[in-house]
């Protein structure tokens, strides 16, 4: 619908590598997981290795680059937008995330910074191209923010979304469309248009409708396909293997031996 010449794209909806088609939609379809499978049995013990989440979100942020600035399939000024765009956000979004979890939590955390890295890359991801680097800064900033309250929320709720889907890359996503519906300039893309600031009212309201369509769209197709799969066979696990453990279960190996 947004790509390719469909009817959003064709309507004005801009997404320039996929807030809506990859971040909002996956939040959302992982929101419906949670509700409808529902809570582990027994409690997630937390990060099993916090280099290795370190190590996962050096990668991802690296990948980003050519997430981002791929998306404009070429090399120009909007590559080296997109690109620069992706890193201030990032970088903002991860201090932001530390500060407020710090102040929320009276101590630092390595995995907050790491997380509010991702929440950046997330948000920043469908604006990248169409924005300012100031404008970076302060998206980076609004998605370290939002994203932590995000998920918040989702703890007070006792969601049990393991890995934060919907609070770093649903929310995240949801936010960069507005944001971009705010603050998208042709100063830095001629290929795309003006935003809210610059008095174009009309793009932030198709920016608006787009999100909301692809959240009640995402949400509802992957509750109703979960409910039709699990007619056939069940999507939660039995308890006995939930208690010894996925890989257990499923490929008689375990990955991390409980030592007494």
């Amino acid at each position: 619908m947004i790509w390719g010449g469909g009817i959003l794209q064709k309507w004005g909806v801009l997404d320039f590598a996929g807030g809506i088609v990859v971040h909002n939609t996956a939040g959302l379809a992982a929101l419906a997981s949670v509700l409808y499978v529902g809570r582990r049995r027994f409690r997630d013990g937390g990060a099993h290795s916090i280099p290795l989440v370190a190590l996962g979100t050096g990668l991802l942020w690296f990948g980003w680059y050519g997430f981002n600035a791929g998306s404009e399939f070429k090399v120009d000024a909007v590559t080296a937008i997109a690109f620069l765009n992706t890193d201030v956000a990032a970088s903002f979004a991860a201090i932001t995330w530390l500060l407020i979890g710090w102040w929320q939590e009276k101590r630092p955390t390595f995995v907050g910074l790491l997380t509010g890295a991702v929440a950046g890359l997330a948000t920043i991801t469908p604006a990248a191209g169409y924005v300012s680097p100031l404008t970076a800064v302060i998206i980076g900033i609004a998605a370290g923010a939002v994203c932590f309250f995000a998920v918040a929320l989702k703890n007070r709720l006792h969601w049990d979304d393991a890995l934060d889907v919907w609070g770093v890359h649903g929310v995240g996503g949801f936010l960069g469309i507005v944001l971009l519906g705010v603050f998208a300039t042709t100063a830095f893309n001629p290929a795309g248009t003006d935003g809210l600031i610059a008095g174009n009212v009309s793009f932030f309201l198709k920016q608006l409708v787009a999100v909301a369509v692809s959240s009640v769209w995402a949400f509802g197709f992957t509750y109703g396909m979960l409910w039709v799969i699990d007619r056939f066979t069940p999507v939660k696990v039995e308890e006995s293997a939930e208690e010894s453990g996925l890989d257990a279960a499923l490929h008689g190996e375990t990955a991390y031996l409980e030592t007494g």
